[in-house]
């Protein structure tokens, strides 16, 4: 909090984007190799989203930025929310209809990234998206607030509308269709596992010297191993520091 109070203080006495400097991580706090528990990332990723879950100032810890590319080639990039964490890999759930949906079915590979400021890190992820099991969706879809379940079934998410009114009036009538009872039914709409081919775990250094600790994982990576740069992890993954 006194970070953001601080922030906005440089903000409001006009002080260029160029001068701001925040402070991160001193030599002494380095993320050494040494220092992982065990050298596997959905382990080491789960440790690091523990941290941001325990840490006041990290409002949505969960939020990540997602970015897809389209048929044309062009990128596109919008925040989401990670809804779970598996040995498979990394769960969101959007329309099936919006642009990032359409963009993963013409180009399932996908970018994540999550950054916690008061913690220094970030994490970023890249990897091949695919749907979930309809039955996993329809599952936590139900387990949402009913306003909001009603909110994703009023809204062709990416599509163009004429006003705010047309959304709030859409909502009333689905709310008087279904009162207080009936189930909201599931709309075009559903969860996307992210099977992660690379994770990169990054510190923030004061002196700008940033620690970036890389795992990947895929077919034939195993030969890169020479134990100098590139280095054997569990369950398949190696692992290797990259320059900042």
């Amino acid at each position: 909090m006194r970070l953001l109070i601080q922030l906005r203080k440089m903000s409001a006495a006009n002080v260029p984007l160029s001068a701001l400097r925040l402070k991160y991580m001193e030599k002494k706090q380095a993320f050494l190799e040494e220092n992982i528990r065990v050298k596997e990332p959905i382990t080491l990723f789960k440790e690091w989203m523990n941290q941001a879950l325990q840490t006041e100032e990290i409002i949505e810890p969960n939020a990540a930025s997602l970015a897809t590319v389209g048929s044309d080639g062009c990128p596109s990039n919008r925040f989401v929310l990670l809804k779970d964490i598996s040995d498979e890999g990394f769960t969101f759930f959007t329309n099936y209809g919006s642009r990032k949906a359409q963009n993963i079915a013409s180009n399932p590979n996908v970018a994540m990234t999550l950054y916690w400021c008061p913690l220094r890190r970030s994490i970023r992820i890249e990897g091949v998206a695919e749907k979930i099991p309809q039955e996993d969706s329809l599952k936590y879809f139900h387990e949402r607030p009913r306003a909001s379940q009603i909110g994703a079934l009023a809204s062709e998410q990416s599509s163009r509308i004429p006003s705010r009114k047309h959304l709030d009036e859409i909502e009333k009538k689905i709310k008087q269709e279904l009162g207080d009872d009936k189930a909201v039914p599931l709309p075009n709409w559903g969860g996307y596992l992210i099977r992660p081919k690379l994770i990169e775990f990054w510190q923030g250094q004061t002196d700008r010297l940033h620690d970036r600790i890389v795992f990947r994982k895929y077919s034939g990576v195993e030969k890169e191993i020479d134990n100098v740069l590139v280095h054997p992890a569990e369950n398949g993954w190696v692992y290797e520091r990259l320059a900042p």
